[in-house]
């Protein structure tokens, strides 16, 4: 953490911008009180980039749109109900929310909203000390009702109040701790984690895509794994992610003392690893990219059919299909934690194709394998690239470079074929139209099935020019019985 004075010009210069400069001068014109909250005052103490900024008043939401009417031609409701009236300040998108203080009802999945009166009672409301901070503007008075300063020294995470109260009134800050945990590096303390674990079926009434939402968050720190071990041990992750816990008991068929679980993570971890090295091997900035949420949930899930496909067989245990398994496993669950249709897709075909690679390393590769490998992954080759690097885990120093060797020689001869056959966009030779012709057939079946000859043709010999593709497509026509 820097020092005070440092923290305090990080501070100063938030308040000093000129959208923060302007709302702070309307609004206590107007006799309101206004605060920059949470996140930004937290991250600006701790020498983080603010990114993100929150702001509360002691202005009621019709009081706080008339403000922002003054100051700004774009204002709108982000949820009225809810206290929070948005607008474009000098080129800024910001919220500004009344104070307030929010419970659940036991059945409830939604928080009942009720407005406060004072910063003081907004902060003491709020998810956890570090959070609970507040920077009054424009007189610059730092407001911290809980001991949050304190707990950014130590590098702890505890709630303001009874953290059995504070998790029974939103339980999604349950995984918010786990989340900050990682994102931070911060401990939570024993008694949050104990409410954690004890609490951890009161997750149950709140919505998947709010979950969805935090886990994302989760997954795209630097480093999830502390955040996710956290999920895992309190019993959180098993009331929405059921399948990465049952592989805690599922030893893996190389009769490794780690387990499964523990196979995954490390996995993660060098996955990520991986996505760095590979920006910054393409000049990229790694810092402004967004974390590739598609390979990391795929690392991390990559393994989940092994528990359903365990089976011991002459003496040793045994996975088979738990890539297919794994990823039908994995669909149903990213659909019920409501993630879009093209992250479900992406992250099964990547789940099921993550052995593909092994079935080659033992043996010599020929171009149809390799053009076969390329036509399967699609758009997700670079993922599976990573992602098959990951799934090395041998303590074997002798067969982790014979597989990373052969995976060099893997993406050398993709990258041959692909400079030679453009292998990316692999497709037959003759389109549907010229088989049309060629045989005189109208569309249907006929044409579908000879596509797919063709195709399966220009995978195992690459191209072999139109004419000697015609001349194929017609002697195999012959052979199913055509004129």
């Amino acid at each position: 953490m820097p020092s005070l004075a440092a923290s305090m010009d990080a501070l100063r210069a938030i308040a000093d911008s000129a959208p923060v400069a302007v709302l702070a001068t309307a609004f206590a014109d107007r006799g309101h009180e206004f605060a920059l909250v949470g996140g930004p005052v937290r991250d600006a103490l701790l020498g983080r980039a603010v990114t993100d900024l929150d702001f509360t008043t002691s202005a009621h939401p019709d009081e706080t749109r008339a403000v922002l009417d003054a100051v700004s031609t774009n204002v709108w409701d982000v949820g009225r109900d809810f206290g929070t009236i948005a607008a474009r300040v000098h080129g800024e998108t910001v919220e500004i929310t009344t104070y307030r203080a929010e419970t659940y009802r036991d059945d409830s999945r939604k928080p009942e909203v009720r407005f406060g009166k004072t910063i003081e009672g907004d902060l003491v409301r709020r998810d956890f000390t570090i959070n609970a901070l507040a920077l009054m503007l424009p007189d610059l008075r730092l407001v911290d009702v809980s001991g949050g300063l304190e707990d950014l020294l130590a590098r702890k995470i505890r709630t303001p109040g009874a953290p059995e109260e504070s998790f029974t009134d939103d339980p999604l800050r349950m995984l918010r701790a786990a989340r900050f945990s990682a994102q931070l590096g911060f401990e939570v303390t024993s008694e949050t984690r104990d409410s954690m674990e004890e609490l951890a079926e009161r997750l149950d009434i709140i919505s998947a895509e709010r979950i969805r939402d935090e886990f994302v968050k989760l997954l795209s720190a630097r480093d999830p794994i502390p955040g996710i071990r956290l999920l895992v041990e309190t019993g959180l992750a098993e009331r929405f992610l059921p399948e990465l816990t049952a592989l805690i008991a599922t030893q893996d068929d190389h009769g490794r003392h780690k387990d499964v679980y523990e196979h995954s993570l490390t996995v993660l971890r060098q996955a990520i690893e991986l996505e760095h090295e590979r920006r910054a091997s393409d000049g990229e900035d790694d810092a402004a990219a967004a974390p590739d949420l598609v390979l990391r949930i795929a690392s991390l899930l990559h393994d989940v059919g092994k528990p359903a496909t365990r089976r011991f067989e002459r003496g040793g245990v045994t996975f088979h299909h738990h890539d297919v398994v794994g990823a039908k496993l994995v669909k149903k669950r990213l659909r019920e934690l409501r993630f879009d249709n093209d992250t479900v897709k992406r992250v099964a075909r990547l789940v099921e194709l993550h052995l593909r690679f092994f079935g080659y390393s033992d043996q010599p590769w020929t171009d149809s394998a390799v053009r076969r490998y390329v036509r399967d992954a699609g758009d997700e080759l670079e993922r599976l690239h990573i992602l098959t690097r990951a799934d090395v885990t041998t303590r074997n120093r002798r067969k982790a470079e014979r597989l990373d060797h052969a995976y060099d020689d893997i993406e050398r001869r993709i990258a041959e074929l692909a400079e030679a056959e453009e292998l990316a966009a692999v497709r037959p030779e003759l389109d549907g139209e010229e088989i049309m012709a060629i045989l005189d057939v109208p569309p249907g079946p006929v044409v579908g099935r000879a596509y797919r000859y063709l195709l399966e043709l220009r995978l195992d010999e690459g191209p072999i020019g139109p004419e000697a593709a015609e001349a194929r497509l017609r002697a195999w026509y012959a052979e199913q019985g055509g004129e």
